[in-house]
């Protein structure tokens, strides 16, 4: 794998096509989970990819049994009492976003089991996602007890309406692969068995199209996700105040012992 790639820890790279390079969330022990590297990388990785001309599409996958389970509850707990890491992690989730906006090259997902936190954001940015039936997708945010910043005022409601994004996004309402595709959410849902192969497929027809128009008509298709950036920054700094307030605390205390948060009653609001 070329130079560029080789610094990379938490992504592995490979080229199921000449023309095609996949990008494998690689923490298989975690889930895939987003430690503190990772989610650095996950941003990253969109500019070096963008200046690669042997890439014309790419697929992005996670390594294992799911595509990511989330952020690591270690970066959470840092967050909570750090300034200067809630800082950086803004930075990083904000130049997630806009740098797969603007990667000129398609980007295929190919979402296998649970996908949560940042790397749903990839998953659903993505140009074409395709979920495999039993994948099971949810946006955690308001359950941990900050406002859903990383990605979601930006997509969902273009995605499946506002309706159907308030209902998923407030209540943190798990879809599966096939509900996802219902609601607009995903591009496509098939057979587990046939996830990867058929994503391949597709990233294969877009590597070898006409690149020009591919990419051009992404970009002016992307334009409505740039005309939607204040609301994205809006929601990514809103989140990043509610790490250091007073639901946080509970909201991870409940993740870890597997119960439901009991937050507490007054809004300082």
């Amino acid at each position: 794998m070329e130079d560029r790639y080789a610094r990379y820890k938490r992504l592995a790279f490979d080229r199921p096509h000449a023309k095609v390079l996949r990008v494998t969330l690689n923490r298989p022990e975690k889930l895939n989970a987003a430690d503190a590297l990772m989610h650095a990388e996950m941003g990253e990785v969109w500019r070096d990819i963008d200046a690669d001309p042997t890439v014309n599409a790419v697929l992005l996958t996670g390594a294992g049994r799911a595509f990511s389970a989330g952020g690591d509850l270690d970066v959470l707990e840092t967050m909570r009492v750090d300034f200067s890491a809630r800082a950086r992690v803004w930075r990083e989730a904000r130049d997630m976003v806009y740098n797969v906006i603007n990667c000129s090259r398609p980007i295929v997902a190919a979402i296998n089991g649970p996908a949560v936190g940042a790397g749903l954001v990839l998953g659903l940015l993505a140009d074409i996602s395709i979920a495999g039936r039993s994948a099971r997708i949810i946006d955690g945010h308001t359950k941990l007890g900050v406002a859903a910043g990383d990605h979601a005022a930006i997509i969902w409601p273009l995605l499946c309406g506002m309706a159907k994004a308030k209902y998923h996004l407030l209540l943190c309402e798990p879809l599966d692969g096939e509900e996802a595709e219902r609601i607009g959410l995903v591009s496509l849902a098939v057979p587990d068995a046939e996830l990867q192969e058929r994503a391949l497929k597709i990233a294969v027809r877009l590597a070898e199209g006409a690149q020009s128009a591919l990419r051009w008509t992404k970009y002016a298709l992307n334009n409505w996700l740039r005309v939607a950036g204040p609301a994205f920054d809006t929601s990514l700094a809103l989140e990043m105040l509610g790490m250091s307030g007073p639901d946080l605390p509970e909201g991870m205390a409940a993740l870890k012992e597997k119960r439901a948060p009991r937050f507490p009653p007054d809004c300082i609001l």
